[in-house]
């Protein structure tokens, strides 16, 4: 059993080295906004934007600006938990730009009972206040 736990934590130890505080946090949001897809709540998943009309959303019908508006897309999109199906993310990169901005792409995909769906998204975090939000989502 000890030999198990040191090998789970040597793991986990190497599975974030190289890995800045950034990308750690980051890493956990994208997590955080699964689990809460996956819950059903949208409005949890949308903690993970940076809550303000500057907020640009770039999908499918074009570019959406604002958290609210973004937010209101989101639950006309998906009105219901069949329609929301099971989020999960494939990060492709993560790249820091600067102390405040990383630039992260990836591949999105919902596993649903009315058709699977995916695509490709890159997303622009910006830490302010401490925090680090999405200020641009280009998903498509």
């Amino acid at each position: 059993m000890k030999i198990c736990f040191t090998l789970v934590l040597l793991f986990s130890a190497f599975l974030s080295h190289g890995q800045t505080a950034g990308e750690r946090a980051i890493r956990e949001l994208l997590d955080r906004q699964t689990r809460d897809w996956n819950s059903g709540n949208i409005d949890r998943f949308m903690k993970g934007y940076w809550e303000n009309d500057s907020l640009m959303f770039i999908g499918k019908s074009g570019v959406t600006y604002g958290w609210a508006n973004t937010l209101k897309n989101y639950k006309r999109g998906y009105p219901d938990t069949a329609a929301m199906g099971k989020l999960s993310f494939n990060l492709i990169s993560v790249k820091k730009l600067s102390g405040k901005y990383y630039f992260v792409v990836g591949k999105w995909s919902l596993k649903r009972s009315i058709g699977d769906v995916g695509g490709h998204y890159n997303l622009l975090f910006r830490k302010i206040k401490g925090a680090w939000v999405i200020v641009a989502d280009h998903s498509s």
